[in-house]
């Protein structure tokens, strides 16, 4: 792996079109890729950055899946003829060493909505670019739409965007230089988190590929109904939420096989399947509408949504509730087990997801930015834009969502009612080793609707409530309700 100084070394007087990859690690669907090969000798780049690895919501984890997709994304630009260029170092400074090698250089990349740190970034290669006289294309990857004004059709355009061709794969690129094969190359970019996942999800083209066949042929048929238990949902899940947060695999890829399984189910008449298919559709809507918000305001991964809820919890945050909550030492069952099998797997559904982040929200009454950061460590699959729209919803910050308090002993008795998830990541459960709860459930949640119903109360809350909507709420309603919603509940692509 190259550092930025190494990078400037030797010439080529040709037009070299650099592929700047971020999360979108695939050669299938590619507009940077597909149009940058339409211009001249390509160069395929991703580069590690020392201090995007060093915020707070970067772990191990992230790295092992990205270093799996990277080995497989270098041996298939190889075999199309020019293998990846990791290089190590500031954007900015990797670029600028590149264009004194190549100064007739142009940058293509896909637009990204990731952490504050990126968005940042992003905003620094695009003053240097301009400044440099560097053409930086950027490319819409899936149905986020930047600088969008108006929700009212965004919907049908996400429609559209999922319903076009996919973008062509590059049938060769000209041999460059040759790179050297990938290998570690994290090892000196440390991650603010290194817990180890033994048991996480691998990355890569191959199996994205492979998960991807796996539910639409196989696994799939057990989705409507099998997503909530923590027991089933790991194989009726459909599991492409990581691949799709590294770009692995393309939304719309997605999209359209899944509308071609379902043409196929349909006409077989397999009514099980048809169900299916037809929720696991409904929750790839989701996904761009809820990466939209935060592209519209980045400001959602550290404030609330709602800014009428601002003081309702920060003053009084309680560090020893918050680490029992991450070390699954909470006295709730159910809880622990989800907190200790998502340190070890990096994985969770969607209704466990929403119960530890309601629990610690509302039971604990914590404030959801240190638990927000300490789940996007832990999740293999952290995708910003999901994450903390998701994770203001379940604390109920967002103004425009019910508010729901998931009663953790209610959850073990319907999603584990056998225990037998509880006994594989508690197994000191029901013995005196075991600690009391840490608060008393159910007083715990009347303090907490209590307490919300409050600061819901203050004058002009709705007033905002409704600004908040008209900005980022989703226009897909209902035909037969009249009056302007204030709270939904709605499904997300963390299945």
């Amino acid at each position: 792996m190259l550092d930025a100084s190494q990078a400037s070394s030797g010439t080529d007087p040709r037009a070299i079109q650099v592929v700047w990859y971020k999360r979108d690690l695939r050669i299938d669907d590619h507009a940077p890729l597909y149009e940058a090969a339409q211009r001249g000798p390509v160069y395929p780049l991703y580069i590690v950055e020392p201090k995007l690895w060093q915020q707070p919501d970067m772990s191990l984890r992230h790295q092992r899946f990205i270093e799996a997709s990277l080995i497989d994304l270098d041996a298939a630009l190889r075999d199309l003829g020019q293998g990846l260029a990791v290089i190590q170092g500031d954007a900015v400074e990797v670029f600028a060493a590149l264009l004194k090698r190549w100064p007739q250089m142009a940058l293509h990349a896909h637009e990204e909505t990731g952490n504050a740190w990126t968005y940042r970034r992003d905003q620094g290669v695009r003053r240097w670019a301009k400044a440099a006289g560097v053409r930086l294309t950027e490319y819409r990857q899936f149905g986020v739409v930047r600088g969008l004004t108006n929700r009212d059709h965004w919907a049908k355009g996400w429609a559209e965007v999922m319903q076009q061709s996919q973008c062509p794969t590059p049938a060769a690129l000209p041999p460059l230089e040759e790179v050297m094969p990938i290998q570690q190359p994290f090892s000196e970019a440390p991650p603010y988190d290194a817990t180890p996942a033994p048991g996480q999800q691998r990355g890569g083209l191959r199996s994205g590929r492979a998960v991807l066949a796996g539910f639409l042929n196989d696994r799939g048929a057990h989705y409507r109904g099998g997503i909530s238990s923590p027991n089933r949902a790991p194989t009726s899940a459909s599991r492409l939420s990581a691949h799709i947060a590294y770009g692995t695999l393309s939304l719309r890829k997605i999209v359209q096989a899944t509308h071609a399984r379902q043409r196929e189910v349909k006409a077989s008449g397999e009514v099980k399947w048809a169900r299916s298919l037809a929720q696991f559709e409904r929750r790839l809507h989701w996904h761009c509408h809820f990466i939209q918000k935060l592209e519209q305001q980045p400001r959602l991964e550290i404030q609330n949504m709602h800014r009428g809820f601002d003081g309702m919890r920060e003053n009084d945050f309680d560090a020893e509730k918050f680490e029992a909550w991450r070390r699954g030492e909470t006295g709730y069952p159910l809880v622990d087990a989800c907190m200790r099998s998502l340190q070890a797997t990096g994985w969770l559904t969607f209704r466990m997801r929403a119960m530890v982040t309601s629990f610690a929200s509302y039971h604990l009454w914590l404030h959801w930015r240190e638990p927000a950061l300490h789940l996007a460590r832990m999740f293999t699959d952290y995708e910003p834009g999901i994450h903390y729209n998701q994770i203001q919803m379940q604390s109920g910050t967002t103004g425009i969502n019910a508010t729901r308090i998931y009663n953790p002993v209610k959850q073990a008795q319907d999603q584990d009612p056998h225990g037998t998830f509880i006994q594989k990541w508690v197994p000191e459960w029901n013995t005196p080793n075991y600690p009391d709860p840490i608060v008393d459930h159910q007083q715990a949640a009347r303090e907490a609707k209590a307490r919300m119903k409050a600061f819901r109360d203050q004058a002009g809350f709705r007033d905002e409530a409704r600004a908040v909507y008209q900005a980022l709420g989703s226009r897909q309603r209902p035909a037969r309700r009249k009056k302007k919603p204030v709270a939904t509940k709605q499904g997300t692509l963390f299945d």
